[in-house]
Parts: structure tokens; C-alpha cells; sequence
């Protein structure tokens, strides 16, 4: 790995690349944004790397590849589409001020996509790595959860450049996530000349409301929160169609298959209402199993380059590492940028962070790329075997310290 240089020099070069990606702006919707987004991420990209990043688009929504050699060995993941709608610009500027970077997207997470290419351009060889910038990852990555399964397939580690946790610790687990929307056909009436006739999706919805908000099991973390809610036309009329939306998330595969076994076994409390249940599992969990060993690799890498303990941290929310974990890919998140106020108005990231994190990103991938003459060791749906942890009869040789 080439000598990094100034850290200050570094710095500035990075915040450019930062202000460059969050000056375009990428709501997850806008399909015309995101292809502009997708144009400044290729452009960064492209010039850090020296590669031309390939311009994958599905349902409209355009992501960016770089594969580089033959056999991939590391999947880099981030994504490009923010939250923030366009306009957002005009009441958030970029600035930097206080040691504070802030701009929409800035945390979560284009900051940690213009870390990744820094920390590439520090590599002497790429051979192995795959880095895949999705544009769909805000919505649940409804489009690009096959891409990203299939860049994941064969992988000895995946690193996820979403934002770091609070204090800057990396996320070892993360929840499931599932969704449904629980749609009610009722019976519309006249309100006042004759209810009897009706059947109120409103009563409906609040009695299968009470029943899915009890199926959480707070003992187990699991949460099933109805969200959304609609019902009616108006004010003078029984209503006959209504629908409510609803969250889940967990830390086992066991309470999202319950889970979802509940919400499927949904049945109506009115007679002649009818219920019909949309939705299902989302993501799967990120098992503190799946990050043990690359956490360690990473922890043990902070300390080598002098930047202090390295912390974790197990998340409610999801992000793509999910799918690669839900792979048996050893999966390490919270990579990106050390900050806070993710979607919110103080979305912020902490300059003097920035060169520090992206060393240790760059010292974990030239690790595991080092290993990369050993084979993955993947088969089905078993965990790829990491370097250190192959027998000696591969004939490959490790750094075991970790």
C-alpha cells in the first residue's frame, strides 16, 4: 500500500469529491436525478481509480460497477440516492465550518463513497474488488437486491460504506426488516339513513391494528409497528375500503418467519369484511456472527495505525449489508464517514475523521486482498471461509495474530 501523504492534503482533496457528489442531488424517485447522480459518482470514480465505472441500469434507476481483475474476492457497497428531495440545496448549502461538513446525503452516504474511492487510489493493486454504488438503496432496494446479491455471491467479505455508528463504531448487526400493507374491503353505507347496512373498514382497521401491534416481542427486540393508516371518503359515509401500513424488524430469521406466519394469518373481525395482506420480509438479519471476524481484522488494524479504539454497534436499522449476510458473505458495516444527523437538518460529518477512516479502510481491503490465492471457500448458502481461517493444507500463508 503507497504511503498516504499529507493527511491535511488528503482531506481537502476528499471534501471536493464530497462537495462534487452532494452538490447533485439523488432522491431515490427522481429516476432523472439519480442517472445525473449516477454521471458524478462514475465521474469521481472514474477519475480515482482510473477506470471507467460501468453504468447499470434496472427499472429505470441507474447504478455504478467497478470490477477489477478476475476471481472476486471484496465487494464494496455503498449507494448513491439520498432522502433529501431536489431543491434540498437551497435551505442545506454544503459548507464546511467548525469542523463540521454538512450538506443533504452528506452522512448517509456520500461521504463514504468518495472514502472508498480514496482509499482505492491508495491500493497498488485491485485485483479482487468489486465496488457497486446502488441508486434504489433509500426505498429498500427493491431493484437492485439481485445485482447486489449476485456482485456478493463467491465473496470472502463484503464492507458497507454506510455511515459509522455513534462515536464512530461500525455496525455488527442489524435488524430484519419486513413490510406489509393490510388492505380492508368493508361495505359503504349512508351514515345517517342506514349504517346497519355498511360494514366500517374503520373498525376493521382499528381491531387488526390492535392485533398486529401485539405481536412484537420485546424480549427478543422484535418490533411490529403499524404505521400509515387511511380509511373513508366522507364524513357522512360508512366506509368500505381502508389500509394501513406496517414495520417489523428483528434480530432473528426465526421472529421474521413469525412474523410474517402472524401477518399472513390475519383474518377479519367484522362479518362480511375481507382483509388482504401485501408484503413480506424485506431484509434479512445481519447476524453479530457474519461481521465477528472482519471487526476484529479492523479492530486490531485501528490500533496498528494509531486511531484509538475501535467500538461496535448493533443497529435497529437495515441497509444492504443485509442481503450480503442473508448470503452467509461475511459482512462489515458502518465503514463511512464518523457524523450524525442522518435525514435530518443537522446531517453532518466530522472532517478530521475522514483521512483517519479511510486509512483503515484501506489497510482492511489490502488484508484480505492479500489472502485473495486462497479460494473463498463458498458452497450454497455455507459462510465463505476467510483467509486466516482456511486449514494449513491450502498451502496458503497467514497472518494469524488476529
Amino acid at each position: 500500500m503507497r504511503r498516504s501523504g499529507n493527511e491535511d492534503a488528503a482531506a481537502a482533496a476528499m471534501i471536493a469529491d464530497i462537495e462534487r457528489l452532494v452538490s447533485c442531488e439523488s432522491p431515490s424517485e427522481d429516476l432523472a436525478a439519480v442517472a445525473r447522480s449516477a454521471e458524478a459518482v462514475a465521474e469521481v470514480g472514474g477519475r480515482l481509480l482510473g477506470a471507467e465505472g460501468e453504468r447499470v441500469e434496472v427499472a429505470g434507476r441507474t447504478h455504478v460497477r467497478w470490477r477489477f481483475g478476475g476471481e472476486p474476492r471484496v465487494l464494496l457497497l455503498g449507494h448513491h440516492d439520498t432522502v433529501w428531495p431536489v431543491g434540498s440545496l437551497r435551505t442545506h448549502p454544503f459548507e464546511v465550518r467548525d469542523g463540521l461538513l454538512r450538506g443533504p446525503g452528506c452522512f448517509d452516504m456520500k461521504a463514504g463513497l468518495a472514502m472508498a474511492f480514496h482509499a482505492l487510489a491508495t491500493l497498488d493493486d485491485l485485483d479482487g474488488v468489486t465496488l457497486l454504488v446502488t441508486g434504489d438503496e433509500e426505498l429498500g432496494s427493491p431493484f437492485s437486491r439481485e445485482l447486489i446479491e449476485d456482485e456478493a455471491r463467491g465473496c470472502a467479505a463484503a464492507l458497507v460504506l454506510e455511515a459509522a455508528g455513534p462515536g464512530g463504531a461500525l455496525k455488527t448487526a442489524r435488524k430484519g426488516v419486513s413490510r406489509y400493507e393490510v388492505l380492508v374491503r368493508g361495505r359503504a353505507a349512508h351514515a345517517g339513513l342506514e349504517p346497519e347496512r355498511g360494514v366500517n373498514a374503520s373498525v376493521e382497521l382499528a381491531r387488526q391494528v390492535v392485533v398486529v401491534a401485539g405481536l412484537g416481542d420485546p424480549g427478543l427486540g422484535t418490533t411490529v409497528t403499524p404505521t400509515r393508516l387511511e380509511a373513508g371518503t366522507t364524513v357522512n359515509t360508512v366506509p368500505g375500503r381502508g389500509r394501513f401500513e406496517v414495520d417489523a424488524r428483528v434480530w432473528q430469521a426465526a421472529e421474521q418467519a413469525r412474523v410474517h406466519a402472524a401477518m399472513l394469518g390475519l383474518r377479519p373481525a367484522l362479518e362480511g369484511a375481507e382483509l388482504e395482506i401485501i408484503g413480506g420480509p424485506n431484509r434479512p438479519p445481519l447476524p453479530a456472527a457474519a461481521s465477528a471476524d472482519l471487526f476484529e481484522r479492523a479492530r486490531r488494524l485501528a490500533t496498528d495505525l494509531g486511531l484509538g479504539p475501535l467500538a461496535s454497534v448493533a443497529v435497529g436499522g437495515a441497509s444492504d449489508g443485509n442481503f450480503t449476510a442473508g448470503l452467509g458473505t461475511p459482512t462489515l458495516d458502518g465503514l463511512g464517514a464518523v457524523g450524525g444527523g442522518a435525514h435530518a437538518d443537522d446531517e453532518h460529518v466530522v472532517v478530521a475523521e475522514l483521512p483517519g477512516r479511510t486509512r483503515l479502510l484501506a489497510a482492511l481491503l489490502a488484508e484480505l486482498l492479500a489472502a485473495r490465492g486462497c479460494p473463498p471457500g463458498r458452497t450454497g448458502s455455507r459462510p465463505p471461509v476467510l483467509a486466516d481461517q482456511l486449514p494449513d493444507r491450502t498451502g496458503c500463508e497467514h497472518d494469524r495474530r488476529d
